[in-house]
């Protein structure tokens, strides 16, 4: 069993950038800027946008965080918005999810001027990437093509099973390991909630892609052997032993799921640290864009 190991291959790839930036800033250039918007105080979207901002300043990327209350309008945000699409100096931008109630989610994506949606949850860069043109992919399905990149796994003529369908992680996930090249060129099966037998059908399975959010769904029963197994997935779970009074999990029974896979992501170290890392790749990409 291989470890598919995204902190050490999310610190190769932080490297390189980093790199790129040293030469851009030796030549003069204006190196890459990311900004990201958080509405509201939410403990775990803070924490991660704060890993972003310090994932960029290790790189050598200016970066701007906006901050805006909870009680902040659509009518607002979508000011907010406009102002960055207009602002030369940005390259890209994220907006932090989940929104407040009072904002409709797919209004301000929608908002977003498509050659700045590094997150490339836009329409317009989800069309693209469904039909094989050069895009934005979004972070966490990107982070997963990477991995399997880099660690060699083959995937022409396998059979992938997705679990779970959100147009973040399942359903990208399912058209690009469906794509000419590599990684790529596999049979995919798009299982959810509504399936029926979906042991039977991951059971069959050559690679198994779980981005569903139940925590220990994946069961050792459910994998053949010599499976390659990414987990996705990360639920915080009460804890009152641990001293932070929570573990982080992920959909995978690791421990028994482990023994007969060929490859797996660990939770936390997989999938998790590949996504502030593609995020940063985007961003690079589009400053070169700009340019």
């Amino acid at each position: 069993m291989v470890l598919l190991d995204g902190k050490k291959i999310s610190n190769d790839i932080k490297n390189e950038i980093a790199e790129q930036v040293k030469k851009m800033k030796s030549r003069g250039e204006k190196v890459p800027h990311l900004a990201a918007i958080i509405v509201g105080n939410d403990g775990a979207s803070l924490t991660y946008v704060a890993s972003k901002v310090k994932a960029c300043e290790r790189v050598g990327f200016d970066s701007t965080l906006i901050r805006m209350p909870n009680t902040t309008s659509e009518i607002e945000l979508l000011d907010k918005i406009e102002e960055l699409n207009l602002n030369p100096d940005i390259d890209g931008f994220i907006i932090q999810l989940p929104l407040p109630k009072q904002i409709n989610t797919q209004k301000v994506l929608l908002a977003v001027n498509p050659e700045k949606d590094v997150d490339g949850f836009h329409p317009t860069n989800f069309g693209k990437m469904a039909l094989d043109m050069s895009t934005f992919i979004p972070a966490t399905p990107f982070g997963i093509l990477e991995l399997l990149d880099r660690y060699g796994v083959e995937t022409q003529g396998k059979h992938t099973v997705v679990i779970g369908r959100s147009h973040i992680v399942g359903r990208p996930m399912s058209i690009l390991m469906g794509r000419k090249g590599f990684p790529g060129n596999s049979t995919v099966t798009l299982t959810h909630s509504h399936t029926k037998n979906i042991t039977q059908i991951t059971s069959q399975a050559d690679i198994i892609i779980s981005a569903l959010g139940v925590p220990n769904f994946l069961k050792a029963e459910m994998v053949k052997d010599d499976a390659v197994v990414i987990d996705v997935g990360i639920t915080r779970v009460i804890d009152e032993t641990n001293e932070k009074g929570y573990y982080i999990t992920g959909d995978v029974d690791f421990e028994n799921v482990s023994k007969k896979a060929s490859f797996i992501t660990p939770v936390p170290g997989g999938v998790g640290p590949m996504t502030i890392a593609m995020l940063l790749k985007n961003t690079l990409l589009a400053r070169e864009r700009q340019n």
